[in-house]
This record gives structure tokens, C-alpha cells and sequence, in this order.
């Protein structure tokens, strides 16, 4: 049986990203700061999360720059916690799993929270893959290449599946 690999040492985009929030109590803690939770008692008190468990995510979320500590200047509370862009950037992945939950655990009419457009009050429409066009891209249609960031090692596995 080889040895096992950390999702650290993968050559993958995928892995690196459940390496900084593959945690369910992070993306918890994501949803919490896009609804605008920002204090440590705060995401507590809405997720009904340990002391020790939510200031270990707090952290890890701050060291890879997904949240920053704010000076808060308040009596009794040393920071806040706010979006970084790159946090930010998780709007995206954070819809796209809310409405994978509401379309296949749900079901359609049965959302808990539905995702509009302040401006219009329209929810948004489902998310999907778009190509340089505009146009939606099935997904037989889609493949996988090395990028500039591939490994050897990545290199050689999408050559021998035929995808290189």
C-alpha cells in the first residue's frame, strides 16, 4: 500500500484548497462572515462552536489571509474578524455549494436561504461553467490539462490518462 500524502504535498488545486478550508467548521465560519459576523462571541454564539475549535479556525483562516484581525477598539473585545479579497473570492465557492445543497438535498421549493441581487431582489441564477464566449460547457466537454504550476509527477498522470 503506497504511502499516504497530505493534502499539503498535492500537486493539486483542489487539495490545496481543502488544505485551508476542508473543514466544515470553517466554511461555517465563511458563511457567518459573509452574513457579516464579525466577533469572536459573535461566531460562537451563531454556530454553537467551541472556544478552542473556533479560535484554531480563526486562526488558520487569518494565517492564510481568508480573514483579517481588526484592531476593533472596543471595551472587551481585542479583534474583529473581516474579509480579506481573497476571502472575499469565496463567494463564489460558498453559492456554489449552497445551491448544490438546495438543488440535491432540499429540493427545489424547499431552500432555506435563497441568494438575491440587492439591487433587484431577484435570486441569482444557478452558477455553471461558461466558456471564453459566454456559453454554458457541458460536462463531457470539459478536460483536464497541466497548468504552468504542474508537477512531474502531474504531468505524468494526465499523459498516461490521456490528458496531458
Amino acid at each position: 500500500m503506497p504511502a499516504r500524502v497530505g493534502f499539503a504535498e498535492q500537486n493539486c488545486s483542489i487539495a490545496q484548497a481543502i488544505e485551508v478550508l476542508g473543514d466544515g467548521w470553517t466554511l461555517m465560519i465563511l458563511r457567518e462572515a459573509f452574513l457579516g459576523t464579525r466577533r469572536f462571541a459573535e461566531f460562537q454564539r451563531a454556530l454553537g462552536i467551541s472556544k478552542n475549535v473556533l479560535s484554531g479556525r480563526l486562526t488558520q483562516l487569518v494565517e492564510h489571509g481568508v480573514l483579517a484581525q481588526v484592531d476593533a477598539g472596543r471595551h472587551g473585545t481585542r479583534y474583529e474578524y473581516a474579509l480579506t479579497a481573497k476571502g472575499k473570492d469565496l463567494a463564489t465557492v460558498l453559492t456554489a455549494l449552497r445551491q448544490w445543497a438546495d438543488r440535491w438535498v432540499y429540493g427545489e421549493g424547499r431552500e432555506p436561504l435563497l441568494v438575491v441581487d440587492r439591487r433587484t431582489g431577484e435570486p441569482i441564477p444557478r452558477l455553471r461553467i461558461l466558456d471564453a464566449s459566454g456559453a454554458p460547457v457541458r460536462d463531457r466537454d470539459l478536460e483536464l490539462r497541466a497548468g504552468p504550476g504542474a508537477s512531474p509527477a502531474t504531468r505524468e498522470r494526465l499523459a498516461r490518462r490521456g490528458s496531458g
